[in-house]
């Protein structure tokens, strides 16, 4: 599924739908007040967002993952497992395991560090305390009321803001600004623009400025590549390769989460062919092919970088002393 184009600017559409976003955030409220809420008695670090969509939340649960760890902590990662035919609780294996079973997302974060899969997210930090994890990183879960935070992150794509700024389906918000500002700690703002809500914000808000940075960047530099990707914003992935002097010759857009077919990636092999160019997905769409499909497509790499490491580093520590 890609982003409505009306979800970018306010409009009629937008206007006509308002209505039934106010049943979206009623079925929000009720579940709310029906859900006890439970804390698996370590740390929780939730890294979410305010709208749909690929904002950067991967890569920021590993730019934590690896604060913690190098406080003395020992965190997992917990995950709903979109995309993933399990329920959970399930600790991920990253060589038995594969993205039909448990996700994509939680599959790269198993990569990294220990992660769990569970639809029930209190049942899989739970499992995780048990095993070991003395902090846990929840991938996603700012609007899941099952789970009692102790920090939560919202990630914002700065070229795409929060869109209108309009609740679901008029637009991409999963709540209204107001009520996910009270949620978080601090935003954390990936990409170098400003959207016009940050400049409005209560300086009580910590803005944490951060930029993706391709890892492998050298290895496709001056080299023809066709491009792919089901990703939110696929968009993302061709800008990080002309930054390091790919020579982007073809691409392909896929819904995000999307299951490859044998007949596509067959075609995608063949316009890469033609093209005497290399095939470059992202290292998300890389866990959803199967081991034997992988063979000629390779990923761009990347983490996030910090403007000001210390800012990250000193939030959790906060919350860390207060636990």
């Amino acid at each position: 599924m890609r982003d409505p184009r009306f979800w970018q600017k306010d409009g009629l559409v937008p206007k006509l739908l308002s209505p039934l976003s106010l049943l979206w955030r009623a079925g929000a409220c009720v579940r709310a007040k029906t859900t006890t809420a439970r804390h698996p008695g370590c740390p929780v670090f939730c890294v979410g967002n305010f709208t749909v969509g690929g904002a950067g939340k991967t890569p920021t649960s590993v730019a934590l993952f690896d604060v913690l760890s190098a406080l003395g902590r020992h965190p997992h990662f917990v995950s709903r497992g979109y995309g993933g035919s399990i329920a959970g609780p399930h600790r991920v294996d990253p060589d038995l395991d594969d993205a039909s079973k448990v996700g994509d997302e939680p599959l790269l974060l198993a990569h990294h560090g220990s992660a769990w899969i569970s639809r029930e997210r209190f049942l899989g930090a739970e499992m995780a305390r048990d095993a070991g994890a003395d902090a846990i990183i929840l991938d996603d879960g700012l609007q899941n009321p099952s789970l009692i935070k102790d920090c939560s992150f919202a990630v914002i794509d700065s070229n795409y803001g929060i869109g209108n700024g309009r609740v679901m389906p008029a637009g991409p918000m999963r709540e209204p600004l107001i009520s996910g500002l009270e949620k978080v700690h601090a935003i954390i703002l990936i990409g170098d623009k400003t959207p016009d809500f940050i400049t409005n914000l209560p300086a009580s808000v910590p803005i944490l400025r951060a930029r993706i940075v391709p890892v492998n960047g050298d290895r496709f530099a001056g080299k023809n590549v066709v491009a792919f990707a089901g990703i939110g914003r696929p968009q993302k992935l061709y800008d990080s390769l002309a930054s390091v002097g790919a020579r982007i010759v073809a691409t392909q857009d896929f819904d995000d989460h999307h299951v490859f077919a044998p007949d596509e990636l067959t075609a995608l092999r063949m316009t890469a062919a033609k093209l005497d160019a290399e095939l470059v997905t992202t290292q998300k769409d890389l866990m959803r092919l199967p081991s034997d499909s992988r063979n000629g497509i390779n990923s761009l790499d990347i983490r996030l970088v910090f403007e000001a490491p210390d800012q990250l580093s000193q939030i959790v520590k906060t919350v860390l002393a207060d636990g």
